[in-house]
């Protein structure tokens, strides 16, 4: 597994990094002990960076990771988020509420200061009003936190967080069905050192190739109550793309790749051919997954033509199809 530098924090995270959303049970079931046998699938493999949020599972990815992290002597890098809790979300912020969320965070992470904390897609107005980031400021200060950054859905805001001077990383969608990025944000990150962490690289599953039209999600799968922007922002579910149109895109997509590519290592490669980009988190549901996921990292450079191709293809097939703006 290679590893590269997350912008201003210094640390060195794996290419490949651990979405633990699902260790929050949000997309169906999963046993404690899997839980466990999840992550130390990612760490085996080399991962060294892991992604939660207070709101998954109300606090239970949170508390699963601190369990396995508690007898572990040397680590990970962890990253939590904060800002999507009912006391906060979406107009109760204040600084005396965030600050308790952090603290709890902490507790349930077994830590004393979070290593880094990120912005979770707090409303437009809140995140453009800098309350909240100057708040940010302060909790490095007293050491609750030792980095901040945001994960944000709209290309704007990451630009807007980008030029924060202290912010140290920015997390986006990003992936070969939404490419915007590489001519605005990307170039600005790498100037400002702001770390690039891309989220639902594979588009909520679509880019794995094997979703089909008949396929049934869980109820408590965002796939299932969230697939037309019923529960948060539309865009965060398929890419904002609808589940039809998407499947019909994925097997178009896959009669243009060259052979011997399969569209998940493309798609995975894709994103880290990007320079820019400190690590990609993938959710995994069983360890094979994450076994099949962290191999990306060793695979080598897409050609340029195939990169033509997919910018090709992104532009003229898929931009138009995304729902919530870019």
């Amino acid at each position: 597994m290679k590893t590269r530098v997350l912008g201003k924090t210094g640390f060195n995270v794996s290419e490949i990094g651990l979405g633990c959303w699902q260790l929050g049970n949000d997309f169906g079931p999963i046993e404690d002990s899997e839980a466990a046998a999840i992550l130390q699938a990612a760490l085996n493999e080399g991962v060294q960076f892991f992604d939660t949020a207070d709101v998954y599972g109300g606090g239970l990815s949170e508390q699963r990771i601190g369990q396995w992290r508690a007898a572990l002597s040397k680590p990970p890098v962890i990253a939590t988020k904060v800002g999507r809790n009912p006391e906060l979300y979406p107009d109760g912020y204040s600084k005396a509420k965030v600050k308790q969320s952090l603290q709890a965070s902490a507790q349930r992470l077994g830590v004393e200061s979070i290593d880094l904390a990120q912005l979770h897609c707090v409303p437009r107005d809140v995140l453009f009003s800098g309350d909240l980031l100057a708040w940010m400021e302060d909790f490095k200060k007293d050491g609750i936190i030792q980095h901040f950054g945001a994960s944000v859905e709209m290309l704007d805001e990451a630009m807007f967080c980008c030029d924060h001077p202290e912010i140290a990383s920015l997390q986006i969608l990003f992936n070969v069905f939404r490419q915007d990025a590489v001519e605005s944000l990307l170039p600005l990150a790498e100037k400002n050192n702001v770390g690039v962490i891309v989220r639902l690289p594979l588009a909520s599953g679509l880019l794995t190739g094997k979703m089909k039209l008949d396929r049934i999600f869980d109820e408590q799968d965002h796939r299932f109550y969230n697939k037309d922007g019923a529960a948060f922002h539309v865009g965060e579910t398929f890419n904002g793309i609808p589940y039809e149109k998407g499947v019909a895109l994925v097997d178009k997509l896959n009669g243009k790749l060259p052979e011997g590519h399969n569209i998940l290592d493309v798609s995975l490669r894709w994103i880290l051919d990007q320079p820019q980009v400190s690590s990609i988190i993938v959710g995994a549901s069983r360890s094979s997954q994450v076994v099949r996921n962290a191999a990306a990292s060793s695979l080598p450079p897409l050609s340029k033509e195939l990169h033509e191709m997919l910018g090709d293809f992104y532009r003229s097939d898929v931009r138009n199809a995304i729902r919530g703006g870019i």
